[in-house]
């Protein structure tokens, strides 16, 4: 069988990976100077690259993030408070097998959409399934699902997906729709799959913005004993961006560590 016999093959079984290291291979030369073991092991493992990468790309697609963001474009230089060793921890998402919840909170514009989506695309390149909403457009969403009868269903895809990441949690007022599928959402998910909440709202002010005392009770026990609380304060990052520079404190609830 010829080479050429071989990178037809290669491509008709997908392996696109291994037909292009094949090729590269070829084109260079570099065949020549391998053994059979080094030549099987840099082609399988540039299929294996391929996969992954499509693999990231499909789940980061399907979390339908609103930007994008990443652990190595947050710039741990800048005189913040932010504990570098401790939110890189993060990265290994340990805290995604262990089912943890994130609540990250702090005034407009301090980065808590920025650091929930960094999360949000680590966890896709580890394989994770991750979903996105911005709670604003959640609960209407929800609604509508009720109305057109796939609301189970679709209660059900978010309580099996590994990372839900719930944005601007609080800023609109709840109903007594929104807090029954705000408590099954996070009923659902207790002890099995891990929620990124990011707010506005201090939790201690949750109860007011649920509403109900029964409902919000039944929440936050659910949520803050056992989450990865990060506060944020200072001026709008988008604001000192502007002017080039940024100022904002990070304090991190060291007794809830993903690790453990």
């Amino acid at each position: 069988m010829n080479n050429q016999a071989t990178l037809e093959k290669l491509k008709t079984l997908r392996l696109y990976g291994m037909e292009h290291a094949f090729k590269t291979l070829l084109d260079t030369g570099t065949d020549r100077a391998l053994s059979s073991d080094e030549l099987m092991a840099q082609v399988t493992d540039a299929e294996y690259d391929e996969r992954q990468l499509r693999r990231t790309k499909r789940l980061v697609k399907n979390a339908s993030f609103r930007l994008r963001a990443s652990f190595p474009e947050i710039d741990f230089s800048l005189d913040r408070g932010l504990d570098r060793t401790f939110f890189l921890r993060l990265a290994d998402c340990t805290w995604i097998q262990s089912a943890r919840t994130i609540v990250i909170a702090g005034p407009t514009g301090a980065g808590k959409s920025y650091l929930s989506h960094a999360l949000g695309y680590q966890a896709c390149s580890l394989g994770y399934r991750t979903l996105y909403f911005n709670c604003t457009k959640l609960f209407p969403l929800l609604k509508d699902k009720r109305t057109v009868g796939t609301y189970q269903r679709h209660m059900a895809k978010i309580a099996r997906t590994p990372l839900v990441i719930l944005d601007d949690f609080g800023l609109s007022p709840l109903d007594i729709q929104d807090r029954l599928s705000l408590l099954e959402l996070i009923e659902d998910r207790l002890g099995k799959t891990a929620t990124v909440i990011a707010t506005q709202i201090p939790v201690a002010q949750w109860f007011g913005v649920i509403g109900d005392p029964t409902v919000a009770d039944a929440v936050c026990d659910r949520v803050i004993p056992q989450a990865l609380r990060i506060q944020l304060s200072g001026t709008s990052v988008r604001l000192l961006q502007g002017q080039g520079k940024f100022s904002a404190a990070f304090e991190v609830d060291a007794c809830a560590n993903p690790a453990t």
